[in-house]
């Protein structure tokens, strides 16, 4: 198992060691262990969970929000590859609203006209997406 110190982890991650020490106490990452000298020793895994922090970021997620889904998919279990699809189209479902709300000053700048043929465009997918979730959800599983 390769481990880390908070420096060498820093510049594998292409982040600060202070952000390190901000997400360890925000509780994002956690290290593994320590080493005999009390440094403290991070995961591979916890590369990869800073690799997503910082996607998730880059998305426009809160460092409370990115918290909160690490914590769902901390929590999964290799059985539930359905709740990880859907944890997923829920992260793209929130991705959406968040490009709607930056859309929503352009689209009150439209005329009426080109509002009309917009909305004519996106409402027959919208309401077929939205009705796929709908029966994904409300479905039980398969017996």
């Amino acid at each position: 198992m390769i481990l880390y110190r908070i420096g060498e982890l820093a510049k594998a991650a292409n982040i600060s060691e202070r952000t390190i020490d901000y997400y360890t106490k925000l509780g994002l990452i956690a290290p593994e262990s320590r080493s005999m000298k009390n440094y403290r020793l991070y995961s591979h895994e916890t590369l990869i969970a800073l690799e997503r922090i910082n996607q998730l970021k880059q998305e426009k997620y809160t460092l409370e929000e990115i918290k909160s889904m690490m914590t769902k998919w901390n929590s999964a279990t290799p059985e539930t590859d359905v709740s990880d699809k859907l944890v997923l189209l829920e992260l793209q479902m929130q991705r959406l609203e968040r490009e709607v709300k930056a859309l929503e000053p352009m689209i009150s700048g439209l005329k009426p006209v080109q509002a009309k043929r917009a909305l004519a465009a996106l409402i027959p997918q919208g309401v077929a997406c939205m009705e796929a979730i709908r029966l994904l959800l409300t479905q039980g599983p398969p017996m």
